[in-house]
């Protein structure tokens, strides 16, 4: 059976603490991962290009010369694409659908194996309790050093709370997820993931319902 390693709010090992291998002891698929992840993203992606096409610009009314007898090129409208000032052909139109369909079974999948992969290289740390939900910036940072992490870590508790997200989020590199809203792109930000023993048991609760 796979085991983390435990510690208290003073960041003093307690032990190992046996972890359920439906959740810590999943085989990884990359391939899976890398679609969960380009699922979330996609989804979550703002679409904020917009171009004009020639129906869209000013102007543009007028014939530029007669049809015949001039030499040059036939031309209907200065707002064609090959003209300057133009509209644009292929452009983006603001319409675009950037989201990736990935049903909920595989999405589940692919966060098992983010959790088993950070349990089996040594990145899983589990806390004894939560942090006390009026508990500031300083208590947590100096928690973080306690376990020494060094680069990016992901606390994760049973429910959000709203001091404790104010306290995390003004330290560089260290986020505050709860247990029942895991998504594998926030635990791949940190190299550390650190779960409280009540996230612990509200992870098995909401996951592996029968």
């Amino acid at each position: 059976m796979v085991k983390a390693k435990l510690y208290n709010l003073q960041g003093e090992n307690k032990g190992e603490v046996d972890l359920n291998s439906e959740i810590f002891e999943v085989e990884v698929n990359e391939i899976l991962v890398h679609q969960a992840v380009v699922a979330q993203r996609g989804s979550g992606r703002i679409k904020i290009a917009k171009t004009k096409d020639r129906s869209e610009v000013r102007g543009g009314g007028a014939k530029p010369w007669r049809q015949k007898g001039t030499g040059r090129a036939r031309h209907g409208s200065n707002r064609s694409p090959i003209w300057k000032g133009g509209g644009v052909t292929f452009g983006p139109t603001g319409k675009e659908n950037f989201s990736k369909k990935i049903n909920k079974k595989m999405k589940r999948k692919a966060l098992f194996m983010v959790l088993s992969d950070k349990a089996k290289e040594g990145n899983l740390l589990i806390l004894e309790e939560e942090p006390k939900k009026e508990v500031k910036t300083k208590q947590m940072s100096k928690l973080k050093k306690n376990l020494k992490i060094e680069k990016s870590a992901v606390l994760v508790i049973e429910k959000m709370k709203k001091q404790l997200g104010l306290a995390v989020n003004n330290i560089p590199k260290f986020n505050l997820l709860a247990a029942d809203s895991l998504n594998v792109v926030d635990l791949l930000k940190g190299e550390k993931v650190v779960v409280s023993k009540p996230a612990l048991q509200q992870l098995e609760k909401v996951y592996l319902k029968k």
